[in-house]
This record gives C-alpha cells, structure tokens and sequence, in this order.
C-alpha cells in the first residue's frame, strides 16, 4: 500500500464548477489536482496533456457520442501517467444505475462511487484505484458482479483452495471481494472490526494472496460472489 503521503496526481471531470470546488476542498495535500474539464472533449485534452494518476469521473458529461465518461476513458485508451502506468478512472456520480455502473466498468474504469460518500472514503477509494484496487459503494458491486456472469451466492462444491477457508471466512472474503469496509462487515456480520481483520488476514495467507484487488479476482473466477 502507498504511503498516505505519497502523491497522487489527479484530473477532476465534471460539469458542475460547484461540484469540483467542493471535492478540491475534500482532499489532502497527498492528492494535487493537476487539472479539471468539464465535458468529454476537454477531459481527453487535460488527460493526454497531463498524465494524471488518478481521474475522478462523472459518468454524465456533455460532448462525444453522448455516453459521457465512457467516451472520456474510450478517448483516453492507452493513456499512461509520468511514471509509464496506465491512467486510471474512478467513476464519481449521483447516478446508482446499473446501467452507468456497468457501461463506465465495461469501459475500463477501475470503480465507481456514488456522491453520497464522505470526505475521508473518498480519498481512500481514490488510493485504493491509485494502487490498482477495484473500489465500488458496496450496493453497486452486484452490478458488475452480475455483468461479468458472478452468480450470487453460488458456491463452487469442489474447490480445494475453497476449502481451506472456515465458514465465516468465506463470509468475511465474499464481502471484502464486493468491495465492503472493515467497518460495514463487522456490522453486516456482527462482529467486532478486529475480528474483521484477522479472518481477512487469515483469508488472505490461506489463499496465497496479497490485497482486496486479487482477492476479489480470485472470488470472480470462482463464481463465489
């Protein structure tokens, strides 16, 4: 995981000045905002101008085709950053339809979140996408989960790596794999976020994985979502 002072350089798109003043004020110094726009054509301009990390992406713009930030990410496909890595885009909107989750994901875009999240799980979302994770509000993860054929809640029978996990591992690494906090699974499970903790831990060495992001590959590939 990056060092919470590391850098990030980002590119704010959307179409409301208000909006992208008020996300500006939201994030710390780690977090420099290198550029904004405000509808398709000039987002893919700053982009490709600037080389951001990160670009925080409404998925309703004027311009393009009409499919607003799916034409931006379309635009910018093979964009890299200074450091020679792929651009990526996080997805920020008021829109919770299945529809805009699926289209920006399908896109390339590394997650999406809704407007209705906080100062702190903003800025969080945006290093978790920084460092390669998939990051969505959990509600929206079902989305995408059912999109790309996850059948929810279908267990594979045999499974031998599977298997090696207890019973509510298997719950605490299906809500991890969705893209849940700590916090929200202590609360879906009733139990305390230590505990939270150490089964993701446990999940995790057992598995041979090494973060979220491969974990909930693991988890879609198995159809255990």
């Amino acid at each position: 995981m990056l060092p919470p002072t590391t850098p990030i350089r980002l590119v704010l798109v959307d179409d409301h000045t208000m909006f992208r003043a008020g996300v500006r004020t939201e994030l710390d110094t780690s977090l420099p905002v290198v550029g904004e726009a405000c509808d398709v054509e000039s987002a893919v301009a700053v982009i490709k101008a600037e080389r951001p990390d990160v670009v925080l992406l409404d998925v309703h713009l004027p311009g393009g085709d009409g499919r607003g930030g799916t034409d931006v990410i379309l635009g910018c496909a093979g964009c890299t950053t200074e450091a020679g890595t792929p651009v990526r885009f996080l997805a920020l909107s008021v829109s919770d339809a299945a529809e805009d989750v699926i289209s920006v994901i399908r896109a390339g875009a590394r997650g999406y979140v809704t407007k209705t999240i906080s100062g702190n799980d903003l800025v969080t979302a945006i290093r978790r996408v920084a460092e390669g994770d998939a990051v969505f509000s959990p509600r929206l993860a079902g989305f995408v989960l059912d999109a790309f054929g996850a059948a929810a809640g279908e267990i594979a029978e045999v499974d031998e790596e599977l298997d090696r996990l207890s019973a509510r591992e298997r719950e605490v690494m299906r809500l991890i794999a969705r893209g849940y906090q700590y916090k929200e699974v202590a609360k879906e499970l009733f139990i305390s976020v230590k505990t939270v903790e150490t089964h993701v831990s446990s999940v995790l060495r057992k598995l041979q994985l090494s973060s979220r992001h491969e974990l909930t590959a693991w988890a879609m590939n198995r159809h255990l979502l």
